[in-house]
């Protein structure tokens, strides 16, 4: 077909379909990037005489940008200014809808608006040894109060024995359209928000078991089913954190890992400023159960706590029998696949949010726990029953619960929570140099 009816054709098409055109071949590749096309597409998106009531005709505008320079520039200049001036548009929506915050959890209050205007979903791509990649979307999902768990599973599943990687990603569409809910053939953005090593599938990363499944927890915040028997994929679930999670899961590239902002430091001449005036938020939950929820203020320490690179804050005193609290029903994490569905005991997902002082969130992370038998004998109240600590770690910190089986009203109480925040963490925080 000649090159002016096809071009004919491509200038009634609208952006996406466009840009699927130009995927087909290296000709319609070129074709579809002529500049004639796509400053009427620009034009008409972002013509600042554009009114609700009066639609100008392709034509109309066409004159209207004759000002507009298009002969000396290269191929494909106004797709990219189109492309640009979306994604900066897309950019200035999720400041705007994101800054309100709430004052108890200094995370955003409409985070799960902008999952829902955004169109925002999630994606894992398993990665084989030999290059090949597998896409899964996301299969059922639910939202917590600080949190989203996202969950994969069916029946395909490659083998994992050949597998390599997984990728967690966000995927929206590449254009926002406001008025039309995305399909899942419409062209969609990948934004990296972490990347896991299947290989760390060990006896050191699983974290519990029942007749059916075993499950791993890789860092961060991602829980690995793996059948018992076939040793082959079960499912995957994801816990996401609400800070930064909008921004992390549209704004990175298939590749690259959306970069938080810079921090600029607090400046204040306290003698032990950034070791008191913390507040944390905690959650224990699995499909849709809070076991507990609590939230903790004026948190404080010293000095004389820091050992290690860490620095002690003691969140729930083990001597202090009024702040002991207990958990609500039987702790565990609950599964699901396409056939199947159980619960493992004694694990479930934690939700932490720890705010400085002025309310900012200074650690945040969504993480499957497992309670364990201590290593060691623990000081709390072994006469009431049986003990169990819950330990997390990561670069920023770590969380240390104790709990005590009461065998007569037969739940969880928490007995000792203690916070070992990373000093070089504080040190860039704060602008300090303990």
């Amino acid at each position: 077909m000649p090159s002016e009816i096809l071009l004919k054709i491509f200038s009634y098409l609208d952006a996406v379909s466009l840009l699927c055109a130009g995927c087909v071949s290296r000709r319609f590749y070129h074709l579809a990037n002529d500049n004639f096309i796509w400053i009427r597409i620009y034009s008409t998106a972002f013509s600042p005489t554009r009114s609700n009531w009066k639609v100008n005709s392709v034509e109309k505008i066409a004159v209207s940008v004759s000002s507009l320079s298009v002969q000396d520039k290269e191929a494909g200049y106004w797709k990219k200014e189109y492309i640009r001036k979306q994604i900066a548009s897309v950019k200035a929506a999720l400041a705007d809808i994101l800054k309100p915050v709430n004052p108890y959890t200094g995370l955003p209050v409409k985070t799960k608006e902008a999952l829902r205007m955004f169109g925002l979903g999630w994606a894992i791509i398993l990665k084989e040894k030999s290059g090949r990649e597998y896409i899964m979307e996301h299969v059922d999902l639910s939202v917590n109060d600080t949190s989203v768990t996202v969950i994969w599973y069916g029946k395909n599943w490659p083998c994992l024995a050949s597998l390599s990687t997984l990728d967690l990603c966000g995927v929206t569409p590449v254009f926002m359209d406001w008025y039309k809910t995305p399909t899942k053939h419409r062209l969609r953005w990948h934004s990296l928000i972490a990347k896991y090593n299947l290989s760390h599938l060990t006896v050191s990363t699983m974290i519990g078991c029942d007749r059916l499944i075993r499950i791993f927890c890789l860092h961060p915040g991602l829980l690995v089913g793996v059948w018992k028997k076939k040793e082959e994929l079960a499912f995957v679930m994801a816990n996401l954190h609400f800070h930064h999670l909008v921004e992390r899961s549209t704004l990175g590239s298939a590749t690259v890992p959306y970069e938080l902002p810079p921090h600029s430091p607090f400046l204040d001449d306290s003698p032990e400023y950034g070791l008191h005036g913390y507040q944390l938020h905690v959650d224990l939950h699995s499909g849709g159960v809070f076991y507990l929820c609590g939230t903790f203020r004026n948190l404080f320490t010293k000095k004389g706590n820091i050992e290690n690179g860490h620095v002690k804050l003691i969140v729930i005193h083990l001597k202090n029998n009024r702040e002991h609290l207990p958990l609500i029903g039987k702790v565990g994490l609950s599964w699901k696949t396409g056939i199947f569905d159980g619960c493992i005991k004694s694990c479930s997902m934690m939700d932490v949010t720890l705010l400085d002082e002025h309310g900012k969130p200074f650690w945040c992370f969504s993480s499957p726990v497992c309670m364990r038998s201590p290593a060691t004998p623990s000081d709390g109240p072994s006469f009431l029953g049986q003990t169990y600590s819950v330990d997390y770690v990561d670069a920023e910190g770590r969380v240390h619960v104790e709990l005590v089986w009461i065998r007569e009203t037969e739940e969880y109480l928490i007995v000792n929570l203690v916070l070992y925040l990373s000093i070089a963490k504080i040190n860039r925080w704060f602008g300090t140099e303990y």
